[in-house]
């Protein structure tokens, strides 16, 4: 299971790695693990505002859809596009080209969890 230091985690299973005011976020490697085959990635939030814990999209995998949450308050920039047309991207690479949105940072990421936090809570 790869849990990489360096980003921050929610209970959720998404991931944030902040670079200044701007973060990218995806599903964890645990989460895709548990979805399974994702087959379609829905994200229609570009350009609004979303409070930390607000659903910003949903991912489809074969037997069901699941809601993405925001990790941390911000303004939704942009989506990945290589997912539209590759949404195994996720399961293959999620903290890399599964990526799914970047945002600009509007809150505080006090609340996140480590790596060695998230470990923990899923028991790995």
């Amino acid at each position: 299971m790869n849990i990489p230091d360096g980003l921050k985690y929610t209970k959720d299973h998404e991931w944030v790695k902040i670079e200044g005011n701007t973060a990218t976020i995806g599903i964890t490697d645990f989460a895709q693990g548990e979805l399974g085959d994702i087959v379609y990635v829905d994200i229609n939030t570009v350009g609004q505002q979303v409070a930390e814990h607000e659903i910003f999209g949903t991912v489809e995998a074969v037997k069901t859809v699941s809601d993405l949450y925001m990790p941390i308050a911000g303004k939704v920039l942009e989506v990945n596009p290589a997912l539209d047309a590759s949404p195994e991207k996720v399961n293959e690479d999620p903290y890399g080209a599964g990526w799914m949105i970047k945002a600009e940072v509007k809150g505080s990421a006090d609340g996140l969890l480590s790596a060695a936090q998230y470990r923990e809570l899923i028991g790995k």
